[in-house]
């Protein structure tokens, strides 16, 4: 199992920006891809952006432009930049771990963008 703790989230206003961060820790198997998704009130869990440890991204066509998915290798820490958020971009943000048979979710850090 990959234990992940999510951080960064907040309160900004439209137009502004946030960085979460996501540190696994425990067995990491390779390859793997992990990333982030984010669940809106009332909303399905959506995909935002991935990243692969060999360094390809996907993102989401909403999100596209605006956020970068970035990881550090060492650190087994996945980063998403996100800039001119907007109202929308409200959800809990969660960070995901795949590999192999492994599938593993963080709890999660809530993201609100209001004016």
């Amino acid at each position: 199992q990959v234990q992940l703790v999510e951080s960064g989230g907040g309160s900004v206003q439209p137009g502004g920006a946030l960085r979460l961060s996501c540190a696994a820790s425990g067995i990491i198997l390779y390859p793997y891809t992990m990333g982030w998704y984010r669940q809106a009130p009332g909303k399905e869990r959506e995909l935002v952006a991935t990243i692969a440890s060999f360094g390809s991204a996907d993102y989401a066509d909403s999100v596209k432009e605006r956020f970068t998915i970035s990881r550090d290798i060492a650190k087994t820490t996945v980063y998403l930049q996100m800039n001119s958020l907007k109202p929308e971009d409200t959800a809990v943000y969660f960070c995901n771990y795949k590999s192999q048979h492994v599938d593993n979710w963080g709890k999660g850090t809530l993201v609100t963008v209001s004016s």
